[in-house]
């Protein structure tokens, strides 16, 4: 029987430290929007966060998407990462480095894990 995967954590933030001797993951600056003064405006660097379980056992393939518009979505990142099993906690760490802005508004944001919706939000930018 395959799994489909589930989302447990979605986070956009400043960084992750990831503690050595531990695992533990330290998420620094959370945050739910971004503000502008002029337009186009350039974010320089943010983390999405995510937390995955029941993913099947083996390779994946993640896929973020983002647009103003929802049917018109650009990907802006696309990465491999592989599950060792279904009941494992995957932790994501995905950094996005000069993200433009080109006007205010709901920029739409969509997950996908092979090509299946995981989620879809927004990421509210304003002047």
């Amino acid at each position: 029987m395959n799994s489909k995967p589930q989302l447990l954590c979605w986070l956009t933030c400043d960084g992750v430290h990831l503690d050595p001797g531990s695992g533990k993951h330290t998420i620094l600056g959370v945050f739910s929007n971004i503000k502008g003064q002029h337009f186009p405006v350039t974010h320089p660097f943010m983390v999405w966060f995510m937390t995955i379980t029941d993913c099947a056992t083996g390779p994946h393939k993640l896929r973020i998407s983002m647009g103003l518009d929802p049917q018109r979505m650009q990907p802006l990142l696309e990465r491999p990462f592989d599950s060792q099993s279904p009941l494992h906690r995957i932790n994501l760490i995905n950094e996005i480095r000069n993200l433009s802005f080109p006007a205010p508004g709901e920029y739409a944001l969509l997950v996908e894990i092979d090509d299946e919706p995981l989620l879809a939000t927004n990421l509210t930018v304003t002047n």
